[in-house]
């Protein structure tokens, strides 16, 4: 910078330093052409790679060190074009216009992007100025020549809306969301369309693909969070709100919302945390509070039965659990519900309510294979049922333990002892005798207990010769001369 050493300083104006020092600013930091082109370079390379990203870096270095360059700018508005970046396509395109208005390229790209966002008159307005610069443009005069019926189609499908044709106007925004797939108004009256027609899930695709076109819509996360809510989908009903409460934290639709959502969010999971580690009446009280808190939106009041109807049955409350689990059925058919329902009626001992529940359930979810399995082992007890039960014969329930089994065996067994009785009555008590003692036997022994609850009598000769096993009955002693000189210690 030897230039500044000849200055005379006492006759420069302030004014005048000022600009000499933008100069020297601007020469000191600004990139050299070589460092511009080098960018360039890169950014096509990239691009060719079909890396946009490391395309637009580099692009973004360029525009910085040339920015009066329109060349640069219409590089970097391909690039956001490409990654459908629309707003930031517009204002490259835009500023290569205002640096060289004869750019057809740079306003027929433009013209484009006024087409995905279906702003129509400005897509117009720019594909006519590059027919007129290009009369032979085969697209521009196209387009141009059908913006006017995209138009009309728009205003039809408002007031399809209005006119409560909802099928008509969704299908019409569907057309035109193949020319115009970036914009925001059309997604939310298609969404709009979608929810009077009860097709919320469709509905959900749409407004969250606007809030991305928008990215700063409260409204539109406050939408998608109350529909992912009905929708019985909390979690990502709370994650949609927070993006709502992110944008505005006291919003007054937002706010209160997302304290119901988080709280209803935490019940659910308190549910799911208590059943896992077999708290089934902790359960049972978190889903009874999901129900006071929220008994009004079907599919989350469904969680909170579904809830109720599992860790009931769980907790061997059948009574209750059926009722629950009916409850949550009038809500919605579900395959996993329909096999607690099964459960809580093989507990009731209903077992072919149990089997045509399971067959239902398959009919609903054909590979379930609890509901497989569930039919099975309720075809088996059904079958056992006929036969003798051992756990009703000593009075315990299926999950009794050996000790609650011996307890229970030492009291019916000195009830019924046959040497307490005479005559008929003496008949009765042997024949009770002899089902205590084979109840035990087959309870207390791990293995052949594991065969009954399969549905399978270990000591029924022919369940034995069916299953390939030999058969040796326990009371083969009783069936020699005289079988019933009892001489039993209870100890």
């Amino acid at each position: 910078m030897d230039y500044l050493v000849n200055i005379n300083w006492n006759k420069v104006t302030p004014c005048l330093v000022l600009l000499v020092l933008e100069l020297v600013l601007e020469f000191s930091d600004g990139a050299t052409p070589a460092d511009v082109n080098k960018h360039l370079e890169l950014g096509r390379e990239f691009l060719a790679r079909g890396q946009l990203s490391d395309a637009l870096t580099h692009y973004h270095a360029a525009v910085e060190g040339d920015p009066n360059n329109y060349l640069t700018y219409f590089k970097r508005g391909t690039v956001y074009y490409a990654l459908g970046k629309a707003k930031f396509a517009l204002q490259d395109f835009t500023k290569v216009l205002d640096l060289k208005a004869d750019f057809t390229a740079a306003q027929l790209h433009r013209a484009n992007v006024y087409l995905k966002l279906a702003q129509y008159r400005e897509a117009k307005d720019d594909f006519l100025a590059v027919s007129q610069a290009e009369p032979y443009n085969a697209e521009a005069i196209e387009q141009y020549m059908k913006i006017d019926q995209y138009i009309e189609d728009v205003q039809l499908a408002e007031a399809y809306y209005r006119g409560g044709e909802h099928r008509a106007a969704a299908e019409l925004c569907s057309r035109l969301l193949e020319v115009s797939p970036w914009s925001a108004h059309l997604r939310q009256l298609r969404a709009e369309s979608y929810i009077a027609l009860n097709d919320l899930f469709s509905a959900v695709s749409d407004i969250r693909a606007g809030n991305r076109l928008q990215q700063d819509s409260t409204r539109g996360f406050q939408r998608l969070a109350a529909l992912l809510y009905q929708l019985g989908h909390v979690a990502d009903s709370l994650k949609e709100i927070r993006e709502c409460l992110k944008l505005d934290p006291e919003h007054k639709e937002c706010f209160p919302f997302y304290k119901k959502v988080k709280k209803v969010d935490k019940l659910l999971l308190e549910c799911e945390e208590r059943s896992e580690a077999r708290d089934f009446p902790g359960c049972i009280a978190s889903a009874n509070k999901l129900l006071r808190l929220e008994g009004e939106v079907t599919l989350v009041v469904f969680e909170a039965r579904r809830w109720l109807c599992s860790c009931s049955v769980k907790e061997e409350l059948y009574a209750e659990a059926l009722a629950q689990c009916g409850a949550a059925l009038a809500l919605r058919r579900d395959a996993r519900v329909l096999c607690e329902r099964a459960d809580a009626l093989l507990g009731l001992d209903m077992f072919d309510d149990a089997i045509h529940s399971y067959k239902e359930a398959l009919e609903l979810e054909e590979s379930l294979q609890r509901a497989k399995d569930g039919l099975s082992r309720a075809q088996k007890l059904q079958k056992q049922s006929e036969q003798r039960d051992y756990y009703k014969i000593l009075g315990v329930k299926r999950t009794a333990t050996k000790q609650e089994i011996i307890k229970a065996y030492r009291k019916a067994a000195q009830k019924w002892h046959p040497d307490s009785y005479q005559g008929d009555e003496k008949k009765v008590a042997e024949k009770k005798f002899i089902d205590i003692a084979a109840a035990k036997e087959v309870l207390t022994d791990p293995e052949k207990r594991a065969q009954f609850d399969a549905g399978v009598d270990p000591l029924d000769p022919e369940a034995q010769r069916g299953q390939g096993a030999p058969f040796h009955s326990p009371f083969h002693h009783f069936q020699h001369g005289s079988p019933f000189q009892f001489k039993f210690h209870f100890n």
